[in-house]
């Protein structure tokens, strides 16, 4: 029989297990300086079906040319696709940056707006990058899940859904909001690299003793 789940004790072994292991990208973008909300945006556009590994080095290549909405846009879309090499579909993705870059411009003054609703209204912009946008850049409590966590979450049995945006409504109502940024600066690394898709490190899993392995029929 499993204990009942203390996050709080859970989050604690988390945060000592991917110690070894690289920062999630937004966080590790904004250790190095990269922590307007327009970066942190543009960088987790950039995120969009890539790995970190890759979305690092395409985010400084963009930001030594551009880091703001107005050096954006002086870039042309062939110039900023270019920039965006390596990423996944780089030609929408400079498309959506562009109609971000246009909006701060025309319609906010040169400054997105630190709120959900109108990040969100963005064409491309998602929940999940203007949470984690907000949360890294602007402080906002949000909670971002991304395929990670989503998948962490439910293996635990913490919660029970199949879409990542369900994942989020159901971690508002369940996580102090507190912790809510956190959700994501942890459990992604900690999905990423332990409590992996395919044959999860359950041996040495910090948080056993809580997860009720919901679906893992196979682990290291």
């Amino acid at each position: 029989m499993k204990p009942d789940f203390d996050l709080n004790s859970m989050l604690l072994h988390i945060e000592e297990a991917i110690r070894p292991y690289p920062k999630a990208a937004m966080f590790e973008l904004a250790e190095r300086g990269y922590t307007t909300l327009f970066e942190q945006l543009i960088s987790c556009i950039i995120s969009i079906r890539t790995l970190d590994e890759t979305t690092i080095p395409v985010s400084l290549r963009l930001f030594a040319r551009a880091r703001t909405p107005e050096q954006l846009l002086r870039l042309s879309p062939e110039q900023l696709t270019e920039l965006l090499e390596g990423s996944s579909y780089p030609g929408q993705k400079a498309y959506t940056m562009r109609g971000v870059a246009e909006a701060a411009v025309n319609q906010y003054n040169h400054e997105l707006p630190a709120e959900f609703e109108k990040l969100t209204a963005l064409k491309g912009v998602g929940p999940k990058c203007a949470n984690l946008a907000l949360g890294v850049a602007a402080g906002h409590s949000a909670i971002s899940v991304d395929v990670h966590v989503h998948r962490v979450v439910n293996r635990w049995g913490y919660i029970q859904t199949r879409q990542p945006e369900k994942t989020m409504k159901v971690l508002e109502e369940k996580v102090p909001e507190t912790q809510w940024t956190e959700i994501n600066r942890l459990l992604m690394p900690f999905g990423k690299h332990i409590c992996t898709g395919i044959l999860p490190r359950c041996s040495t899993c910090p948080v056993l003793l809580w997860c009720r392995q919901v679906g893992v029929t196979k682990h290291r």
